[in-house]
């Protein structure tokens, strides 16, 4: 037989296959028999790995790989027996195809897979030891709270690239924390792409969703029934996701203990009402610009989850005085609480929230564009939190001096005062909280305060604020020299000192508080004092050259060569030196290169046009020390000597 074929004597049966050349009687042969077994000599190996579908008229070649043919059932019994590691991976990188329908496994579902183990392994052990984290900057993976974190940003955030983690992370102990900050205009992440995360990553504690409009109900289903150990989830302006979400999340996920929405339409107060009744562990909630959510939902979360619930943010919402009677009654647990842009509320509701007693524990409070806030409200909040220590109120147009001196009266504990935009209050309140403020207060920041006006005291000095040390007054244009003049008498124990902005301070108004400072200054901020000479620097450096370490000259204009020989002489520490548009020159960079004492870290010389490329060697030899220069709008120095620059500082990050 082989003779007569002229066979070369690799017999091989082809199943389904044709040695045939012609079409019409290809399409004879396969009238007859549509799928048989034919014994064929083969001179040439074919490659064909696919059979041929034939028609009347011709076939056509099916050019898929033979195991596209099989459908998804098939590839899921397959793929479900892949042991876990390179191999699944390897499964995943072969087409999109694979890699979705290897996402949608659950984990318990894979043949090798031990629900027992992996729920010992998911609680004792959620990150396997040989896991290298690296910067979330590079490959979005980052080392957060122990665990593995992925973060997905702008046009990398895709359904493909989470049913990439959901098979990747896998091997490595597991996903711990997720984070989604927007979405793929073209290709954005839906609730298929959340769906595998849900699958694949059981272990996930934590979940961020920022701007993901095509997320919906249905992705936080998923998460819900897989991922029964998360513990923070954070939804921001996700249009799609309604009360059904965030029930099917208390309803399944026990451990919830921090709560973040914001911008979220759809939400509102059965939402809330059922994640207090459901998550006992609950500490941490933040609601902000939610219209639908109002007194219901915001008052049965607060008394469903008092005895735990320590911070509370609500900003942007539809409450009234209502709630903040809640608050004050059942927050006996607070000890931090923002509220923000709560039109509705008045003077009455801050005022029970403050007599109501509740607020024991309450030891930081801010808040932010309230009308509620009067003199009245806010005395009565200081007589209500014995223990608070640090205050913040912003844009609150009807505090004025009084309620400010009645505040820091009542509130004993009070360490940390900050006003910003509190118009109404002048220099007589500021002086008068400092005098009544006790023996505790040690921070003091007033920010673009504009009823601040520079007049001299009328009054004897009252009894100074020993314990103040950090001082900051920046942008506030009323206050100058004669108010500069007052605050440091009655502030002698200062070590930091922000006075960036105060564009009307002159050498008459700093000396005083330079000389009154008996602790010795550490960290000193004139950024933007444009008045000020070489007389405050070189009475600076001599007075506290012993403790200083940063110092900010940056846009004092009169500031010259005779500084830096003061700071060359007498700072021992100082390790941080700003003179950016500083009229300084190469010769005062020698003086400072050539002081055995100095030892700066970082340095700036940012729009000093009269630094030249003579400036070289001393840069060099004050760079054994530079972490940082900055030589950014220096004209007079070349781009070539900051390439040498550059290649000797090797350690040093330079900008230019």
């Amino acid at each position: 037989m082989p003779t007569l074929v002229n066979y070369s004597g690799d017999d091989e049966i082809y199943s389904g296959g044709s040695f045939y050349t012609n079409p019409s009687d290809l399409g004879r042969l396969y009238s007859i028999v549509s799928n048989v077994d034919v014994y064929s000599p083969a001179c040439k190996r074919a490659r064909i790995s696919a059979p041929f579908l034939f028609e009347s008229s011709g076939f056509e070649q099916n050019m898929r790989p033979s195991i596209e043919v099989l459908p998804d059932e098939c590839l899921f019994e397959i793929f479900r027996r892949v042991p876990e590691g390179k191999e699944r991976s390897s499964c995943a990188s072969v087409s999109k195809k694979w890699l979705m329908l290897l996402s949608s496994i659950r984990r318990s579902e894979f043949c090798n897979s031990n629900p027992v183990a992996e729920e010992e392994k998911e609680t004792a052990a959620p990150v396997c030891n040989d896991v290298e984290m690296v910067s979330c900057e590079d490959n979005g993976e980052v080392e957060s709270d122990g665990y593995l974190t992925r973060s997905l940003e702008g046009k990398k955030a895709t359904d493909m690239r989470l049913a990439a983690i959901a098979v990747g992370t896998s091997c490595r102990g597991g996903l711990g924390k997720l984070l989604i900050r927007g979405s793929n205009s073209v290709r954005g992440v839906t609730n298929r792409g959340l769906s595998a995360i849900a699958r694949g990553c059981p272990s996930l504690r934590a979940l961020s969703l920022w701007n993901v409009p095509f997320v919906g109900d249905e992705g936080l289903f998923e998460i819900a029934k897989e991922c029964h150990l998360l513990e923070k989830l954070d939804l921001s302006n996700c249009p799609s996701i309604s009360n059904k979400g965030l029930i099917a999340i208390a309803e399944n996920c026990p451990n919830l203990s921090s709560l973040n929405i914001e911008s979220c339409s759809k939400i509102g107060n059965e939402g809330l009402q059922v994640i207090g009744k459901l998550c006992p562990r609950l500490h941490s909630v933040s609601i902000k610009d939610c219209p639908l959510l109002g007194d219901h939902g915001v008052s049965s979360l607060l008394s469903s989850a008092s005895s735990v619930l320590t911070r509370v943010k609500l900003q942007g919402l539809n409450i009234t005085d209502f709630s903040l009677a809640v608050i004050g009654h059942y927050g006996k647990a607070v000890t931090n609480l923002s509220l923000s842009v709560l039109q509705h509320v008045s003077e009455r509701g801050f005022w029970v929230m403050g007599n109501a007693q509740g607020l024991q524990k309450l030891m930081s409070l801010t808040i932010t564009s309230c009308r509620g806030i009067t003199d009245v409200s806010l005395e009565a909040i200081a007589k209500g939190s014995l223990n608070l220590k640090q205050m913040c109120l912003r844009k609150c147009c009807f505090v004025s001096d009084n309620g400010l001196v009645a505040f820091a009266k009542a509130a004993g504990s009070l360490e940390s005062l900050q006003l910003e935009e509190c118009n109404r209050i002048t220099q007589s309140g500021i002086v008068g909280a400092l005098s009544n403020c006790g023996t505790k207060l040690k921070a003091l920041s007033l920010v673009k305060c504009m009823g601040i006006k520079d007049m001299a005291l009328g009054m004897p000095v009252p009894s100074p604020c020993s314990y103040l040390r950090y001082l900051s007054i920046r942008n506030c244009p009323g206050f100058g020299s004669a108010s500069l003049a007052v605050v440091g008498k009655l502030c002698p124990q200062l070590q930091h000192v922000d006075l960036s902005g105060l564009c009307g301070i002159t050498d008459s108004g700093i000396l005083p508080l330079l000389e009154s400072c008996e602790a010795g200054l550490v960290k000193v901020n004139l950024s933007g004092c444009m008045s000020l000479t070489d007389e405050v620097v070189s009475a600076l450096a001599r007075l506290h050259g012993g403790t200083l370490e940063l110092l900010n000259l940056d846009g004092c204009r009169k500031i010259t060569d005779a500084s830096l020989v003061a700071i060359a002489e007498n700072c021992l520490f100082l390790s941080d030196l700003d003179l950016s548009k500083c009229a300084v020159t190469d010769s005062g960079i020698a003086v400072m290169s050539s002081a055995e004492q100095l030892n700066l870290q970082v340095l700036s010389l940012s729009g000093c046009s009269e630094v030249s490329n003579k400036s070289l060697p001393c840069l060099k030899k004050m760079g054994r020390t530079l972490v940082g220069l900055n030589l950014q709008k220096c004209s007079s120095i070349s781009s070539s000597t900051v390439e040498l620059l550059v290649e000797s500082l090797w350690r040093c990050d330079i900008l230019s």
